[in-house]
This record gives structure tokens, sequence and C-alpha cells, in this order.
């Protein structure tokens, strides 16, 4: 973490990396400059070259596609052109959905139509940003209240035993059946329980919190409302696997999130929780925040794990896995966001409150984040079990009262289902029974009267951008089928499906991490449900 800290401080002193800047620090820290350039060249929030006093960032992904007109960015620098110090940029996902189509001036987001006049003002030197108000949401999750917090941390802790409280914790998240919220949905106490076995020292504890999927923003909610909930998380997660480390890798976007973590984290040492000897137990514990240097693939655990050794952000081959052999080598507990911030919840409350908490058999509850077209996009917590119709009227219903055409419930990477498959119940297997996946916790909306192909041409386009290059099928695979998705649109020309069924095929199986895996999810579930609106698609075409 030492180098990708020292190039963030320097292009913050310094406006960017220039060839002299990153001599000079290759000198004093006596690392290779190649070491140096590497990093530079890889991540996306570090440049060569001096940002202009204001940028205005646009996001061209899916739910900002589906919000607003083709070629935003040139309409906006045509209206902006000649302002001195002012530059106008597309972006991947900024992760402000609800906001579509979204904008961040500066950092700071917004909706598109009041960027210029944020810019300006800016430029003016007022920023014009305000207070940071929020209204008061009471979430479910939160076993809190106005009762003491970390009360599920303070009794384990307290325990006569600690060795048995850890051992109850396990059973407890193997019973209540959680998963892991982040995308693979990987049984949260069986891999608490993996981790725990390990004999090797010292142990980890990350939180992944570098949610960068088009569509998908409900972490970031979770860590602005409730980095409470995050923060002891985190700490129970450590007491069990026997960690006196924890990291959150946030993404750099973050920046609300990251001062409410923060000042969480300043009060939770206050108050004895974070240190050394724990409310005076033999438990030491210190969080960090890392904030990620950028990249769609550094939310994939491995790539994580790279940019925390200092190295370029690409997928390691598995096994071993992370328990076994994560950061620095050694035993590392990685959960999401939303995975760690319902724990707490459970352990307080009880298996069976969990259990009870979903719907018609469905346990516990969900965080869903909402956009497209739909009235009020936003992060909806929900009973497990909930049907994606009844979420979409939670969220105002569909936008100008028109009908639904399609939706992907678990954001970019999951399969589009149509609208005669609303009545799914939200859950693991009941999404899987229908083709796609809960993935993410992004319920993406899609009205009638929208062209698929273009919407899937654009969420293939984002895995193609955001591509690490290390495996060559995915990386020329998904530049493949992009050129043959914008071909057909700008021309007609009808796909070739017998290539799209190989890449497809390829990418599933040589690519070392997910995004291969789903890179082409968007196009083949369009050309499934909707395959008149694919040149020389045909309903069997994509089988």
């Amino acid at each position: 973490m030492r180098l990708i800290r020292e190039l963030e401080g320097l292009q913050a002193e310094r406006g960017c990396l220039d060839e002299a800047s990153l001599r000079e620090l290759s000198s004093r820290l006596g690392v290779p400059l190649y070491r140096l350039e590497g990093l530079v060249s890889f991540y996306p929030h570090f440049r060569t070259e001096p940002a202009p006093p204001v940028t205005i960032s646009v996001c061209r992904d899916m739910s900002c596609h589906l919000a607003g007109p083709e070629h935003v960015a040139d309409a906006l620098r045509e209206e902006l052109g000649g302002t001195e110090g002012l530059a106008v940029e597309e972006a991947s996902c900024l992760g402000c959905c609800e906001l579509a189509p979204a904008a961040r001036v500066n950092g700071h987001p917004c909706q598109l139509q009041d960027s210029a006049e944020l810019a300006s003002s800016m430029a003016g030197g007022d920023p014009g940003l305000g207070g940071d108000e929020r209204d008061e949401r009471e979430w479910k999750s939160d076993p809190y209240g106005e009762a003491e917090r970390y009360g599920v941390l303070r009794a384990a802790l307290e325990s006569p035993s600690p060795t048995d409280e850890a051992e109850r914790i396990v059973d407890a998240l193997q019973e209540s059946g959680l998963r892991g919220m982040g995308g693979a949905g990987f049984p949260t106490g069986l891999k608490w329980k993996l981790v725990r076995g390990e004999e090797a020292r010292p142990k980890y504890v990350v939180c992944n919190a570098d949610e960068s999927e088009p569509g998908t923003f409900k972490d970031r909610v979770i860590m602005e409302e409730l980095p409470h909930l995050v923060v002891e998380g985190i700490a129970l997660g450590a007491f069990v696997v026997g960690a006196e480390k924890g990291i959150i890798y946030l993404r750099h976007e973050y920046g609300r999130a990251k001062a409410a973590l923060e000042a969480e984290l300043d009060r939770a040492r206050v108050a004895g929780l974070l240190g050394s000897g724990v409310l005076g137990s033999d438990f030491s514990l210190e969080i960090e925040i890392f904030v990620s240097p950028g990249g769609y693939i550094l939310g994939e655990e491995t790539a994580l794990l790279e940019a925390l050794e200092d190295r370029r952000g690409e997928p390691r081959n598995k096994p071993p896995f992370p328990g076994q052999v994560g950061l620095r080598g050694r035993p590392t507990l990685m959960n999401n966001v939303e995975t760690l911030a319902l724990v707490p919840g459970i352990l307080r409350r009880g298996v069976p409150w969990w259990q009870s908490a979903g719907r018609d058999g469905h346990a516990g509850l969900k965080f869903i984040s909402v956009s497209g077209h739909v009235e009020k996009p936003g992060v909806y917590e929900i009973p497990t079990g909930t049907a994606v119709a009844e979420l979409i009227e939670l969220a105002g219903g569909v936008s100008g009262g028109r009908a639904l055409k399609a939706f992907a419930p678990g954001g970019a990477s999951s399969n589009f289902l149509p609208a005669d498959h609303a009545d799914v119940p939200i859950d693991f297997a009941t999404i899987e029974e229908r083709g796609s996946m809960m993935g993410s916790g992004a319920l993406v909306v899609v009205a009638e009267g929208t062209p698929l192909l273009p919407l899937a041409a654009n969420v293939v386009r984002f895995f193609r951008n955001e591509s690490c290059g290390k495996c060559v099928p995915c990386r020329l695979g998904t530049q493949k089928a992009t050129e043959m998705i914008e071909a057909t649109l700008e021309s007609g020309v009808p796909l070739d499906w017998s290539v799209i069924r190989k890449l497809n095929l390829l990418l599933g199986e040589t690519s070392i991490c997910g995004l291969g895996y789903v890179a082409l999810n968007p196009l083949i579930s369009v050309a499934e449900h909707w395959p008149e609106e694919v040149p020389g698609c045909s309903a069997e075409a994509p089988e």
C-alpha cells in the first residue's frame, strides 16, 4: 500500500505524475522507475498531465444511457466551448446512478443538467455546493435505534470464553443462511469458519467497498448512513477469525462515504472499540481506509489484493483462495459492505428474527439499488422474497406511466429478463431459476419503447473498457464482440451468431475472473428474449 499511497500523495501535491516526479519518487524510495510507471499506466485515477481547474465527468454507462440522449458529453463540450480552465470528459459509471443522467464536477456528484452551473461556480471560486443534509431514514437492518451501538461486539468481548463465543457467532451465521451480497453469494458463515480454521498468522479482514458496476450504489448508501454497522461487522469478523488488522477498500469516487467512515472510526477509537486491548480484553484491532486508484476490475477480490500489495490490479488464479492465501500471503477474510453490515443485526436479534424478516419462506432483508426508468430511483431495503414488480412500485413505478419492457435484476452483469418475469421473488435461487442472477443487488428498469440492442452494446462496451487485459481471450473477445454489435447498429450488418456463441464459450472457459464470464450476458439475453431486435438472430441463435 505504500507505493500507491505515495503516488496519490504526490499527485495531490503536484497535480499530476509526470516523468520528473516519478523519477524523483523512484530515487527517494529506491524503487525501480518501471514499477511506478506500471502502476500509473494501469490505474485510471492517476494522470501524467495536469488536470484543468474544473473537470466535468459525464457518466456514459447503463443507467445514464437509459436516462439521457446519446453523445451528451459532446453536446456539453459544445455548450461550454471556450470556457477557460474547464474540460468535459466521459467516464465509466460514477456510482450515483440515482442521479442519472449523472455527472461529477471535480468529484462532486450532480445531475447532468446541473453540472454546467456547478462548474461555472467552481471556476468563479464559489463551489456552490451547500451542505450535505440528508433525510434521516430508519433502516430495519439497524438493530440499535436509540440503544448503545456495538452491542454485539461488546457482548462478545465480555464473554468468559472468547473461543466459545466465536464458534457461536459462526454457527449463527451458518444457520441464518446469510450469503455474500457482492455478487458471488458464497455462504458467509462458512467463509468465516474456513478463515478461522487457518493456522497461519497474521490474518486480515478486508471490507470490499469498491462497488463499480453500473446500476449499483447500495453499498455507498450503507456506508454513508450506517457506517457503524460496517465497522462493527469488520470488528466481529476480526474477532472470529483472529485478525488484528482491518482494511476498508473504498472506491475513490465515494468521498461522502469516506468522510462518514472516518468519523465513525474516530468515534469507535474514542469509545475504546479500536486499538490495543479493546474494552480491556485480549482482542486488538486497527481499521484503516484504503482509497482505490480506480477501475471496475478492483472489485474482484484477488485484483483488490494485488492493489493492496502495490501491484497492478490483475486477478490471480484461484485456488488458493484469499481465505487461505490472501493479503501478503496470509489468510484474509473478505466480505462486501452489505454483508458485513447485516451481521450485527442477525447476531443481536437472533436467527429466528432474520429468517422471519423475509417473505414467503425467504430469509432476511436485502438492500437493492433501483435505477433506470423509475420515478424514484434510490436504495430500498426490502424483505427478501419481494417481487420485482412490487419493488418497482415502491420506486414510484415505471417512469412516465409507461409499461415495463425489461429489467436487469442484478446490475450490468445480470441477464435481462422480460416484463412477464417481474413476478419473480428477489432471492438468489428464484432469480437464477428465471435465467438471471442476484448479482450486485441492482435492479435496472427498462420501459417499453426502449431499443435493447443499443443498451446491450452499452453494457458489453463497459466490460470491454474495464477488462484488465491480463487474459487474452477476455481482452480481445470483448473487443471483437463490441465491434460486431457496433457494426450491426451502424449499418444493420447481421450479427454472426456462430462467432458470438464461440466468443461467449471462450470467455467463460478461459477467463481468470468473473468479468469474462458475464461480459456477453446482456447481448445473449436480449437475443434470447427479443430476437426480433437483433439482426441476424433467431430464437434459437443464442443457445
